[in-house]
């Protein structure tokens, strides 16, 4: 017979063990449950592109004085402050603001290089190049609005780029765009700047200058020193529909003017255009300053190839009588080097315009032996961009600039001793570049020849 405390133990043990089982299915009963439940799936969470908000770029204040339509290409890569030179040497002072570029379409350094030999930049190609030349006049800041006078009517025997009625038969022929050097100066007097309808003056590389005249109302028996063009040439031709004479030019330039929408109307040695150029040699010139043609033979290749005949040139208006609103200036200087390059002009009532001078030397024309006088002399202010394409290495090595002359801007225009703020406009491509006044009316040039100085943005100029 079994014990009463002893069968209590076994009871205990028993009931202990149970409870033990019965806590273990407990927990696994449990754990299943708990896997079988799924988890909350994570609130989703808004991709950060949904909720971006992107910063605008930075956009440039437009300049109250240049509207420029931009034309892919030449990227620059910095600002160039033009500075006054005392010597050969251009000195360019990095700045840290950047402007948009626009142009032509060559944007890659270009290896080879004319035989300009012209002094040179040692700085990289950058962006606006900005200056003053050693004159106190700032540039004009809006257009003014001048009295109304008579025009010269535009008839068929009146040339379009004077105002001045000619012969008919010279006015059924495309114009002539010619390359001329002025640096250094041996080369002057040229030939036949006083033959030229119009002529532009601008910055090649090495704050030196050079030439493109535009002949259509005079025949011309000796034009040169002919020399390489340069970015600025891709607009002259354009604007006035002309064939464009020069003797050759930097890899870049060549694929640009390749590449132009007036190739068929270039005449180079370039490209193998021997025949309508000649080479006159004179004791103290450099063999690249011995290069000349004449309108004749131009002309000649012009009827060649099928391409002469009337242009649309219309766009510039004339009057003997100049405006009311003009401001009294006699003399105007621009300083595009110091000692090495200007332009000054001083008028003369009894010649009918303003007699040129270079380095205070009277600028003469080797065909007449007489000093060279503009009817109109007309400032205008562009953006200067130096491109990529290198010109030369010279003193380090200096890159083409690329002129902007195309949209709008201001200008000055000097003729009968008035100087008369305006507005200078090129919408188009094809379009010849046209001067306005406040109002929008086209500003009358006094009947006789143009010269145009182009300058950079900001550029001061000496009058008085």
């Amino acid at each position: 017979m079994i014990a009463p405390s002893h069968r209590l133990s076994s009871s205990r043990h028993t009931t202990r063990m149970w409870l033990f089982v019965l806590l273990i299915l407990l927990v696994i009963v449990s754990g299943c449950t708990q896997a079988a439940t799924p988890s909350p799936a994570p609130a989703a969470t808004a991709c950060p592109t949904d909720t971006f908000t992107p910063v605008p770029s930075p956009t440039a204040t437009p300049s109250p004085t240049h509207t420029a339509t931009p034309r892919p290409t030449v990227t620059p890569t910095l600002t160039l402050a033009l500075s006054k030179v005392e010597g050969p040497t251009p000195v360019l002072s990095p700045t840290s603001t950047p402007t948009a570029t626009a142009g032509s379409t060559a944007s890659v350094a270009q290896s080879s290089a004319t035989a300009d030999g012209t002094a040179s930049s040692t700085s990289p190609p950058g962006s606006e190049l900005t200056g003053g030349g050693l004159g106190g006049l700032t540039p004009p800041t809006a257009a003014g609005t001048y009295g109304q006078v008579p025009l010269v009517a535009m008839g068929s025997d009146v040339c379009p780029l004077t105002g001045l009625k000619v012969d008919q038969a010279r006015l059924e022929r495309r114009p002539l765009a010619v390359k001329i050097s002025n640096a250094p100066a041996v080369v002057r007097p040229q030939a036949g700047l006083s033959f030229a309808d119009v002529v532009f003056e601008h910055y090649a590389e090495g704050n030196l200058t050079r030439f493109t005249a535009v002949f259509l109302s005079k025949d011309c028996d000796k034009i040169g020193s002919i020399r390489s063009a340069r970015l600025i040439d891709l607009e002259i031709p354009a604007m006035f529909k002309s064939m464009f004479a020069y003797s050759g030019s930097s890899t870049g330039v060549k694929e640009e003017i390749r590449n132009s929408d007036f190739f068929d109307r270039v005449i180079s040695p370039d490209f193998g255009h021997d025949s309508a150029f000649k080479r006159i040699p004179a004791p103290g010139k450099a063999f690249e300053h011995t290069l000349f043609s004449d309108t004749a033979a131009l002309w000649k290749v012009t009827d060649e190839r099928g391409l002469n005949g009337r242009q649309d040139l219309s766009g510039w208006t004339f009057s003997a009588e100049p405006p009311a609103g003009g401001t009294p200036v006699t003399q105007l200087q621009i300083v595009y080097s110091s000692g090495y390059a200007d332009a000054e002009y001083s008028y003369d009532a009894s010649a009918g315009g303003y007699r040129r001078a270079v380095l205070g030397v009277p600028h003469r024309d080797e065909l007449t032996g007489q000093q060279l006088v503009a009817n109109n002399v007309i400032v205008v202010y562009a953006p200067h961009v130096e491109s990529a394409i290198l010109e030369d290495t010279h003193y380090g090595g200096h890159y083409s600039i690329q002129i902007q002359i195309w949209g709008e801007g201001l200008a000055r225009i000097f003729r009968d001793g008035q100087m008369y703020d305006v507005r200078w406009l090129r919408p188009g491509r094809h379009d010849l570049i046209r001067f306005v006044d406040a109002f929008g009316q086209a500003f009358p040039f006094k009947p006789g020849n143009v010269w145009i100085q182009v300058v950079p943005l900001g550029f001061n100029i000496a009058v008085k």
